[in-house]
């Protein structure tokens, strides 16, 4: 939870910075009931303290007039210790309501606007092909190809989910067990994780578990949700612990199933394999000290770039801005592909993002390390998507396929794979 006392003292820059981020939350609200439960705490131990002064009273020898007075006036506290402590826990509760809407605050350098179209570009990678014949999109090379069946997908689970057929199977294996071993090359342990975690889990790592425009799906009867990345649960991993960090940070690489409603998701540009409701994902998630994030952050970057420059994708990297991040995002990088078969032309699709978060995670979930002093301090989180297949997916489809309707694969993939191309079908 976020330091209301900071909140306090720094209420305008608070303020400025829900601004910069297109949110809407009331602190003069939050502020008003942090106030109020201070107020009712004081209260409640100033009558406590009569209460244990009374009962101290009666355990003296007293006449019995006076003892009847100290028994009443007993009960009449305990009536009103009762109200109030009822009303602190309504307050705490619309406190922890409030204070859990407050985002992160946004690095200084982060782009100022209100959505994607104010994102940085801050470079390029690879080449973007060039095709002597009219390119087709994924859905229509994996339709071709029998390599993915929307309509089957449809009908047995609902619009948006999908049966992956055939080289395409196969594919995915690759693609996750490529992203392993990069990982694993750089000093990540690597868990295969729950695909459920608690309600609570959710909401300290930033996700809403319930409501329209939650993005999860909840577990009816449960106090749990489907989670929609394992950024989740390997976040969850170390909640309430303090944990060992005085050496290197602790690197955990997650293979997860990810499961999203995508409201409101609509659109040519969300067609197909790029905005589905499960999908599988290696996801990147780093606990480190304060003053090592910024640091970290750009290596999870750099790790990305790695695994798509070794899939010889084209892609660039963006600054998100501020408005288009996270509650829980102090700086984010998005890796968008070159996608031939969208739009007319093509067009840039996002397949990975980095975030710091900092201690705003780590506060929610009580994670800390003792530093040089021995004192317990929050921890910074970090979090990057290694592979999300189903976009990766897309990428080398569009990117890799034939004139005459095969597709080839990325050579890194070939010695996972067993095949170097997936041929076209008469």
């Amino acid at each position: 939870m976020i330091n209301l006392h900071t909140l306090k003292e720094n209420l305008e820059a608070f303020k400025e910075n829900v601004r910069n981020r297109n949110i809407i939350v009331d602190l003069d609200l939050t502020l008003h009931l942090f106030e109020k439960k201070n107020s009712l705490k004081t209260k409640l131990d100033q009558i406590r303290n009569q209460r244990n002064e009374n009962a101290r009273k009666l355990k003296e020898k007293v006449e019995q007039i006076r003892r009847d007075f100290l028994v009443n006036e007993g009960k009449r506290l305990k009536e009103e210790i009762a109200k109030l402590e009822q009303e602190m826990d309504h307050i705490s509760s619309l406190l922890d309501q409030e204070s859990l809407k407050i985002p992160n605050f946004a690095h200084p350098e982060a782009p100022l606007g209100a959505d994607d179209r104010a994102n940085k570009e801050l470079k390029q990678i690879g080449n973007i092909p060039k095709f002597t014949f009219p390119p087709l999109d994924h859905v229509q090379l994996g339709e071709q190809l029998d390599l993915v069946d929307f309509e089957a997908g449809s009908k047995v689970s609902g619009s948006k989910f999908y049966f992956l057929k055939n080289q395409a199977v196969f594919l995915e294996l690759a693609l996750v067990r490529y992203a392993l071993d990069t990982l694993m090359r750089h000093g990540f342990d690597v868990y295969q994780t729950p695909d459920i975690a608690r309600e609570s889990i959710l909401q300290g790592i930033g996700f809403n578990p319930r409501g329209a425009e939650s993005n999860i799906y909840p577990l009816e009867g449960e106090e749990s949700c489907l989670v929609g990345t394992a950024e989740i649960t390997l976040g969850g991993y170390h909640a309430g612990e303090i944990i060992n960090i005085s050496k290197k940070p602790i690197l955990m690489a997650g293979v997860s199933h990810c499961f999203r409603r995508e409201a409101g998701a609509a659109g040519q540009f969300s067609k197909g394999l790029y905005r589905v409701h499960q999908f599988t994902k290696v996801e990147m998630f780093c606990y480190c000290k304060p003053e090592n994030s910024d640091q970290l952050h750009e290596f999870l970057r750099e790790i990305e770039e790695e695994i798509f420059i070794g899939l010889n994708i084209p892609f660039r990297v963006v600054d998100t801005a501020v408005g288009d991040l996270g509650a829980p995002a102090y700086r984010k990088y998005d890796l968008e592909a070159w996608m031939p078969g969208r739009g007319e032309s093509g067009d840039w699709g996002e397949i990975t993002s980095t975030s710091n978060c900092t201690d705003f995670q780590s506060r929610r979930l009580n994670i800390r390390y003792k530093d040089e002093d021995g004192k317990n301090q929050f921890v910074h989180t970090l979090n990057g998507t290694a592979i999300a297949v189903s976009r990766a997916m897309v990428a080398i489809f569009e990117n890799y396929q034939q004139a005459d309707g095969s597709i080839r694969m990325p050579t890194v993939l070939v010695p996972y794979l067993g095949f170097d191309h997936i041929p076209a079908r008469s």
